[in-house]
């Protein structure tokens, strides 16, 4: 039997203010929690801002040697302005991944929530507490951080990468792989 290589999966969920980061480690169908955090921009110009979620991201990938990533998609709000700016916030989440030659997997709000919890309409508070049973911490991790953890879990269960069925040389016909 051999033994399966332990995977470090880095979340993002990608914020002006604040971006969440957190890290798994996944080894077979074991996830162990690594580290978490919030990037916190100042209350500067959007290029100061991103400046600092760039550099901020760009240290915990140096320091924690992540594999992949994986990055929470931008839904859309009521305020097309909002929406822009925080696009912009997720783009350079997925430039800090992409400047270490980074593989990134984008999952919606949805899919995290559906992955984590077993519902994508699952309340914050939901999204923490299953975090926490599922990397088994002392307590709930802060919002941000619950929400990048969850998106690692999301991949790690799953998504582009692990776990998921090799189609290289197959086509999909009628929904399957021939």
């Amino acid at each position: 039997m051999t033994e399966i290589e332990p995977v470090c999966i880095l979340g993002i969920d990608p914020g002006l203010r604040i971006t969440g980061f957190g890290i798994i480690r996944k080894s077979g169908s074991k996830l162990a929690y690594v580290t978490s955090g919030c990037i916190k921009a100042p209350e500067a110009d959007l290029p100061g801002r991103l400046k600092t979620i760039l550099e901020g991201l760009r240290e915990v990938i140096q320091q924690h040697q992540p594999q992949q990533v994986a990055v929470e998609k931008v839904f859309v709000n009521v305020n097309p302005q909002s929406t822009l700016l925080l696009g912009q916030a997720r783009g350079t989440a997925i430039c800090a991944a992409v400047l270490e030659n980074l593989p990134v997997a984008e999952y919606t709000a949805l899919q995290v929530k559906q992955a984590v919890v077993g519902n994508g309409h699952a309340k914050k508070e939901q999204v923490q507490e299953m975090v926490r049973r599922l990397l088994r911490l002392p307590g709930n991790p802060g919002a941000d951080a619950a929400d990048a953890l969850a998106c690692a879990i999301c991949h790690a269960h799953g998504g582009q990468g692990l776990g998921a069925i090799a189609t290289a040389g197959y086509r999909v016909k009628r929904g399957r792989l021939v």
